[in-house]
């Protein structure tokens, strides 16, 4: 069995992310492996443990986000790509996902995972669009992924529990944060990271056009948000109780 986990390299979280004159965020430093990429690579290494399968893990970016790959094939991920190309600098969610689905569809697989959302862009749809270019079927927000006789199962995380999801394979699943701890990279784990392969391709590789990643969307100007003003106090007097309906009604919870 052939698992891809699609990866972000993302500014480091401890640092203070910076906007070039272009609104775009400035990635020159190394970066980090996002942190919700964690969980889906946990899941992928588990279900190739007993599938006696492999781990691939792709990714886009700069050239300095193979330091972030570097610590998922520390963690045990067999090999990796990136996608790299000066030509994707500011790429919106679509232009990320035709180039990750474009990098996948190279080889085989049986089963694409990802984290729900990116911690830097946000926009929780990438994933989803990546499996339609590949046509194949999605399931989100699993907390937990099984695979038995070609058949995966996904506890579908909900906010009454989980609902259980079983589909053939290939499918692509987004994994949520409530998934298995991820494993801590070993010194073993870290060091024998150094030798994997981790294959850098350009647009031309994999076979897209500039047209195909032109943004369709881009930054004009970015403000600061509005400081968060003091809190009303509510007096316990007989007015209390009717102007707490109000502000819940405001806030439109009532």
């Amino acid at each position: 069995m052939r698992v891809v986990v699609l990866v972000k390299s993302i500014p480091d979280p401890s640092g203070e992310v910076k906007l070039g004159p272009d609104f775009l965020v400035e990635r020159d430093g190394e970066g980090a492996l996002d942190p919700g990429d964690e969980f889906p690579i946990e899941a992928a290494l588990s279900i190739a443990q007993t599938d006696d399968g492999e781990v691939t893990v792709v990714s886009m970016g700069p050239p300095q986000a193979a330091s972030a790959i570097r610590r998922a094939l520390a963690m045990g991920a067999h090999d990796a790509v990136l996608v790299t190309d000066d030509a994707l600098r500011g790429a919106d969610a679509l232009a990320t996902a035709r180039v990750l689905s474009a990098a996948v569809a190279r080889s085989s697989f049986d089963l694409v995972l990802a984290g729900v959302e990116s911690t830097d862009g946000s926009t929780g749809t990438v994933p989803m669009a990546v499996a339609e270019l590949l046509g194949v079927p999605s399931a989100t927000f699993a907390r937990k992924v099984e695979v038995v006789g070609g058949v995966a199962r996904i506890e579908r995380q909900t906010e009454a529990g989980y609902d259980i999801v079983e589909c053939p394979l290939p499918l692509l699943v987004t994994v949520t944060a409530s998934a298995a701890e991820p494993r801590f990279p070993t010194l073993k784990g870290i060091m024998s990271a150094r030798q994997k392969p981790v294959v850098e391709l350009s647009l031309a590789d994999i076979e897209l056009s500039l047209s195909d990643v032109a943004p369709t969307q881009r930054v004009t100007n970015v403000e600061p948000g509005p400081e968060r003003g003091g809190g009303e106090v509510i007096g316990a007097d007989a007015d209390a109780a009717a102007r707490i309906a109000d502000l819940l009604a405001e806030a439109k919870v009532l």
